[in-house]
C-alpha cells in the first residue's frame, strides 16, 4: 500500500468515526442513566465535553484533509499539529470549572498554553479550509480585545491581557465553545450528513431529474429546471457555491445549448443556488443558528420563511422566463416524463416528507437530521437499483464529516468574534453608531446592514457572516422598532447577498468557471436575477410578510401579494419585456408603481398595485394585437 493510500485510509477512519460519534449522541439521550456500560465515554455528553471533543476531532480531520503539502516535512508538521490538538483538548476536557483558582489567580501555564495553541490551530485551519479572510477576521477581533485601548475613543475598549482573553475564549461557554460551534456540532452536522446520504443513494440525482422533467418542456426549460433543482439541492447542501458547481455542471451546459449566453447561464445558476439557503425545510446552517439566537422553534422559522422563499424563487423564475421569451427560446424536446422519473424515485420523497413533518412538529433538529439519514437508507432498500451497501454507508459517513470541517471551523472562528464582542462590549458601541448614522431611520439602517453584509460576505461563509452581523447589528434594528425574529430574518437574508453581488460574488464566480464566462459579467447577471435578496427583506421590515405571533395568514398573504406586484414591476422594468417589448410610457408606469409599492402607506400601495395590473393588461393586449411578436 502506498503512503498516499495509507493517508486516505486514516482520513476515512477518522471521518467515519466522527460521523458515528455525532449520530450516536442524540440516540444516547434515550438511554436511561446507569444502564449503558462505559457511560462516561459512550453516554450523552454535556456541552462542556461534547463541543471540545467535536472541535478536536474536526481539527484532526482537517489537518489531514487540508494538508500543508505532500512532502514528508510538511506532513510531519501536520502530524505534530494533530498531536498538539489532542494534548491541548485533553487539558480543556480535564479543566476544573468548579474551582475558583483560575478566577482569582488566572490560568496555569499549561492551561494557558493549551488554550493559546487551540486558538492558533483553529485560525490556521480556518485559513486552509475557509480562506485567509476568515482567519484574518478572527485574528483582528482577538487583537482588538488585546489592544483596543490604543484605538480612537469612538471604537476604543479596555485592553485585556492575553491570559484573560484565552480564559474567556477557551474556558467559558461564550467564546470558541459557545453557541455557534454547538449548533455546528449538533443540528448542522446531522443535516450535512443527511445531504451526504442523499447524494450517495442517488436521491440528489432524482431531485435534479425530476426538476428537468417537470420544467423542461416550458420555454427556457433548462434554466427553469436549474431554478427548481437548485431550490431542492441548495436547501440540503448548505452551500451556495457547492450547489452552483454540482448542479451547474449539468444545468449550465444545457442552458448554453439552448441559447443562453454563458454569463446568463452562470448568473441563473448562482442566483438559484443562493436561494437554496433560504428555502425551507432545511435552509442551510444559518437557520439553526437563528433558532438558537432568537429562542424560536425551528418549525416556526420554517413557516415564517415559506412565503418569502416562494416569492424569491418566483422572482428568479420570472426573470428566467422573461429572458427566454425575449430571446424566443424553446423548451427541451429530449426529456423524460415527470411521471416516469417520479415513479422510479418516489421512494426518495419519503425521507424529505419525514424531516419536514418532524421539523414542523418541533422535534429536535439534531434528532430529525439523524432520523433523515436512517430514512434515506431505508428508502434506498426499497429498490434494488438504489440499494446502498456497506461501502455506500462508509462513503456517506466519510463525505458528511469532510463536508462539515469548513462549517465547524467557520463557526469556531465566529465564536471567537462573538466572544470578543461580548468581552469588550463593542456590540453596544456599534449599535449606537448604526442608530446615530441612520438618524433613527430604519430604511437607512437597513442600507448600512446590507453594506456590512456585503463586506463581511467577501471573506466569510454566509453562516459566519450572519452570526457576526446578528450580534453586531441585530440590536440596532430592534432599537429602531423591528421585532427580534424580524431583525434576524432580515440579517439572515442579507448575509446571502455576497454570493451574487459584485465585486466579490463567490457563487457567480463559481458558475462562471463552469460556464467559461467572464466572472464579472456573470456576477452582474446573478445580481439582476437575485435582487429579491434585497427587495424581500425590505418588505419584511415594512409589511406583514413574516408569519409571527402578531401576523396571521391573511396578513402574510396580503403582504405577499404586494411583494409579488413589486417583483413583477421590477422584473419588467429591468428586462423591458413581458409578453412583448415594453413601451417607454409603460416602462415608467412600472417604475413608479414599484416605488409606490415599496412605500409603507396603504394608499400608495393601492396605487402601485393598480399600476402593476395596468402594465400587465396593457402589455397583454399589445401582444394580442401583434400576433407576429413572440409572446409567452
Amino acid at each position: 500500500m502506498t503512503e498516499e493510500a495509507q493517508w486516505k485510509r486514516i482520513v476515512v477512519f477518522l471521518a467515519v468515526g466522527l460521523s458515528l460519534f455525532q449520530v450516536w449522541q442524540p440516540l444516547a439521550g434515550f438511554v436511561p442513566p446507569g444502564v449503558m456500560p462505559f457511560e462516561s465515554v459512550l453516554g450523552l455528553q454535556p456541552a462542556t465535553y461534547f463541543r471540545p471533543t467535536h472541535l478536536a476531532w474536526i481539527l484532526c480531520l482537517g489537518f489531514l484533509v487540508y494538508p500543508l503539502g505532500p512532502t514528508t516535512v510538511l506532513r510531519t508538521i501536520d502530524v505534530l499539529s494533530i498531536a498538539l490538538v489532542l494534548w491541548a483538548s485533553s487539558r480543556i476536557l480535564d479543566f476544573d470549572y468548579q474551582s475558583i483558582d483560575h478566577l482569582l489567580y488566572g490560568l496555569s501555564g499549561l492551561d494557558f498554553a493549551a488554550g493559546m495553541a487551540l486558538i492558533v490551530l483553529t485560525l490556521e485551519m480556518a485559513r486552509r479550509s475557509v480562506g485567509i479572510v476568515m482567519m484574518l477576521i478572527g485574528l483582528t477581533f482577538l487583537l482588538y480585545g488585546a489592544f483596543g485601548n490604543y484605538l480612537p475613543d469612538v471604537i476604543a475598549t479596555r485592553g485585556f491581557s492575553f491570559e484573560r482573553i484565552v480564559r474567556f475564549q477557551m474556558f467559558t461557554g461564550a467564546g470558541v465553545y459557545g453557541a455557534p460551534i454547538g449548533i455546528a456540532a449538533g443540528a448542522v452536522f446531522s443535516f450535512v450528513l443527511f445531504g451526504a446520504f442523499l447524494q450517495v443513494t442517488g436521491a440528489g440525482k432524482f431531485l435534479i431529474d425530476l426538476s428537468f422533467a417537470a420544467a423542461g418542456r416550458y420555454r427556457g426549460g433548462p434554466a427553469k429546471a436549474s431554478v427548481l433543482a437548485s431550490a431542492a439541492m441548495g436547501s440540503i447542501s448548505g452551500s451556495a457555491i457547492a450547489n452552483t458547481v454540482t448542479t451547474g455542471a449539468l444545468t449550465i451546459p444545457m442552458m448554453k445549448k439552448l441559447g443562453y449566453q454563458p454569463a446568463q447561464a452562470a448568473g441563473i445558476e448562482a442566483g438559484a443556488s443562493t436561494g437554496g439557503q433560504i428555502m425551507p425545510p432545511i435552509m442551510g446552517a444559518g437557520a439553526f443558528v437563528m433558532a438558537e439566537f432568537t429562542k424560536t422553534s425551528y418549525g416556526d422559522i420554517v413557516w415564517m420563511s415559506l412565503v418569502p422563499a416562494i416569492l424569491y424563487f418566483g422572482s428568479v423564475l420570472l426573470y428566467v422566463h422573461l429572458m427566454a421569451a425575449k430571446a424566443g427560446f424553446k423548451g427541451m424536446t429530449d426529456r423524460e416524463s415527470a411521471f416516469g422519473v417520479l415513479k422510479a424515485g418516489v421512494h426518495f420523497l419519503l425521507p424529505l416528507v419525514l424531516i419536514t413533518v418532524l421539523l414542523l412538529q418541533n422535534y429536535s433538529p439534531v434528532l430529525v437530521g439523524v432520523s433523515g439519514c436512517a430514512a434515506v437508507v431505508v428508502a434506498s432498500l426499497l429498490r434494488s437499483e438504489n440499494r446502498v451497501g456497506l461501502s455506500g454507508l462508509v462513503e456517506a459517513l466519510h463525505r458528511g464529516a469532510v463536508l462539515a470541517v469548513p462549517i465547524s471551523i467557520a463557526c469556531a472562528v465566529a465564536g471567537l468574534v462573538v466572544g470578543t464582542i461580548g468581552q469588550t462590549g463593542i456590540g453596544l458601541q456599534f449599535t449606537e453608531s448604526v442608530v446615530s448614522l441612520s438618524g433613527g431611520q430604519l430604511w437607512f439602517a437597513l442600507i448600512l446592514v446590507a453594506v456590512a453584509a456585503l463586506v463581511l460576505g467577501m471573506g466569510l461563509p454566509a453562516t459566519a457572516a450572519y452570526i457576526v452581523l446578528s450580534v453586531m447589528t441585530g440590536p440596532a434594528l430592534q432599537e429602531l422598532g423591528l421585532a427580534l425574529i424580524t431583525a434576524h430574518m432580515i440579517i439572515f437574508w442579507l448575509a446571502q447577498t455576497s454570493n451574487v453581488t459584485p465585486p466579490i460574488a463567490l457563487a457567480a464566480f463559481a458558475g462562471a468557471g463552469v460556464a467559461g464566462a467572464p466572472p464579472m459579467r456573470s456576477a452582474i447577471e446573478a445580481f439582476k436575477l437575485a435582487n429579491g435578496l434585497f427587495v424581500i427583506p425590505l418588505m419584511m421590515a415594512y409589511s406583514t410578510l413574516l408569519l409571527t405571533g402578531d401576523n396571521g395568514w391573511f396578513d402574510v398573504l396580503t403582504a405577499g401579494c404586494v411583494t409579488l406586484a413589486l417583483i413583477v414591476c421590477l422584473a419588467v422594468s429591468i428586462q423591458r419585456y413581458l409578453f412583448v417589448e415594453l413601451g417607454t410610457i409603460w416602462f415608467w408606469v412600472a417604475v413608479v408603481s414599484a416605488v409606490c409599492l415599496v412605500l409603507p402607506n396603504t394608499l400608495t400601495r393601492i396605487v402601485g398595485g393598480v399600476g402593476c395590473v395596468a402594465v400587465v393588461l396593457a402589455n397583454f393586449i399589445a401582444a394580442k394585437a401583434a400576433p407576429t411578436e413572440r409572446s409567452s
